[in-house]
């Protein structure tokens, strides 16, 4: 479930960090009772930039395999294998 906050409790900033780090999840802060920002803790914030990156890298591989662009698996270890001399 999210944790929706007024703006008035960023006065509490030790509470604030405390909940962002605790459950590792975003913190939704309102203003005038509509959303205004979100608080993330570091480590939330680089996991969900690495998820990001990954879905951004599954589409790139999605449309180059619907383009025709993607190279055969077996072709591409078959020339590795070779290249390195492993059996």
């Amino acid at each position: 479930m999210p944790h929706i906050r007024p703006i008035t409790d960023l006065r509490n900033t030790i509470e604030i960090s405390e909940l962002c780090h605790s459950t590792g999840e975003p913190i939704f802060i309102t203003k005038n009772g509509y959303g205004d920002m979100v608080l993330m803790s570091n480590e939330t914030y680089e996991r969900e930039l690495a998820a990001a990156e990954i879905y951004r890298k599954l589409l790139t591989a999605q449309r180059q395999i619907d383009n025709g662009e993607g190279l055969d698996g077996e072709e591409v270890l078959k020339k590795l294998r070779e290249k390195h001399k492993y059996v």
